[in-house]
């Protein structure tokens, strides 16, 4: 019966270790993907704000 409780006990704890990794794996996505996220607003915004004009000031000859 003492086994049956220490077994409990140790596949209590390593369920709570697996749920914290799973925790922490997840928060890690979540802020990679944040700072993508960032980056990529970044980069348009210094893109949009260029100075360079959108079209070729002449047209191509055919």
């Amino acid at each position: 019966m003492y086994a049956e409780y220490q077994f409990s006990q140790y596949r209590s704890a390593e369920l709570i270790r697996q749920a914290e990794h799973e925790r922490l794996v997840r928060e890690t996505l979540r802020s990679r993907r944040a700072a993508r996220r960032e980056a990529a607003e970044r980069t348009a915004e210094s893109d949009s704000h260029t100075g360079r004009p959108r079209r070729h000031r002449f047209l191509r000859t055919a």
